[in-house]
């Protein structure tokens, strides 16, 4: 007799729908630069169940949807790629806007500071001028730049800047509104945007010597968490 199957489709629901630890909105209304047209990005963590590591088929890493704007991460992945200083993984664990939280979720927030390094500096840095030669792309072939991505991209210089000085990441840009919302209409002119943005980047560089940020991330702790965790699904 044939053993029932899931289908992949229907696996992925189940574990967004039934297993995620910790959710929460980001874009621009977890930035404080949202307008009427903002659209509402969700992102979220599930803990697959253990005994789904133990086929061959492995659980998915991440999963797009079911709404519109909405991905999460496997746990172990989520985890992967904060200890590697990813810039957007990093700001997800900090919205201010979080609508779903769990007991390990709980935990996972607990371990903000875990996450956060020096290596921010190259992470933040190598994104934001893989956006920047966009841009540069954009002024070049239609005489401007993308506004709204230029935006953005001046927040995460923001907030890079700041992660640096202070050893505290901070993705909320209500100080800076008036002014980045008038880059996302175009009212500076692109040599004041990219004179912004270069003064940033300076900015942090100039940071980094002195940051408060350890050199490494506590991976040893995150991996405890992430151990304990998983032995506590596979016991549920």
């Amino acid at each position: 007799m044939n053993e029932p199957t899931t289908s992949p489709e229907a696996l992925d629901l189940t574990l967004v729908r039934d297993h995620t630890v910790y959710a929460c909105v980001m874009g621009s209304r977890a930035f404080g630069l949202a307008t009427e047209e903002s659209d509402t990005d969700r992102r979220g963590v599930y803990l697959a169940p253990t005994p789904l590591f133990w086929r061959f088929e492995k659980p998915p890493t991440h999963v797009e949807g079911p709404r519109e704007e909405e991905f999460s991460w496997e746990l172990e992945r989520f985890c992967e790629l904060a200890l590697r200083a990813n810039p957007n993984i990093l700001e997800c664990l900090h919205s201010p806007l979080v609508e779903r939280l769990t007991p390990p979720g709980e935990e996972l927030l607990s371990l903000r500071e875990a996450f956060l390094s020096r290596r921010a500096h190259t992470t933040f840095t190598r994104y934001a001028v893989s956006q920047h030669a966009k841009l540069l792309v954009d002024v070049r072939v239609h005489g401007a730049p993308r506004w709204k991505h230029a935006m953005h991209l001046l927040r995460l210089l923001l907030s890079c800047r700041d992660l640096l000085r202070t050893g505290r990441l901070t993705i909320d840009a209500t100080e800076h509104r008036d002014r980045l919302l008038a880059v996302k209409r175009g009212e500076l002119t692109w040599p004041e945007v990219d004179t912004w943005m270069n003064r940033l980047r300076e900015e942090s560089d100039t940071a980094l010597p002195t940051t408060p940020l350890p050199p490494e991330p506590d991976r040893a702790r995150v991996e405890e968490f992430l151990l304990r965790t998983r032995r506590t699904s596979a016991s549920a």
